[in-house]
């Protein structure tokens, strides 16, 4: 399964975008140039790359975590502020998981009211 995964490969596939629908392409790769430019923004490049990072880790996205580990590393990210941004991510995945949960006792609670009338 792990084959599904190849960076260099993968990357050819970016033809069809190119060829179908090349305005969208641009348009993205000029937002994601503006999201992470190095200079112009609030939040410093290596920032911006660790909340990327969480980011990847929390919607499981390997090309993500792949390629904004590297840039973070590259904007002066440190081992111990990946470890916290992995951390990070893991919270509020848990805290959405139990937040979510609490849905399901709520709709239990009105799935039984209504079959009691």
């Amino acid at each position: 399964m792990a084959d599904y995964f190849d960076r260099e490969n993968d990357r050819t596939y970016t033809r069809v975008y190119k060829s179908e629908t090349p305005d969208i392409l641009q348009a993205f790769a000029q937002f994601d140039d503006a999201v992470f430019a190095g200079e112009g923004r609030e939040i410093p490049l290596k920032y911006r790359e660790l909340i990327a990072v969480a980011v990847g880790i929390s919607t499981q996205c390997v090309y993500c975590i792949d390629g904004h580990t590297q840039r973070a590393i590259k904007a002066g990210a440190t081992q111990a502020e990946l470890a916290e941004a992995a951390w990070v991510s893991t919270a509020i995945r848990a805290g959405g998981g139990f937040a979510h949960g609490r849905l399901a006792f709520k709709f239990g609670d009105q799935s039984a009211v209504a079959h009691r009338h």
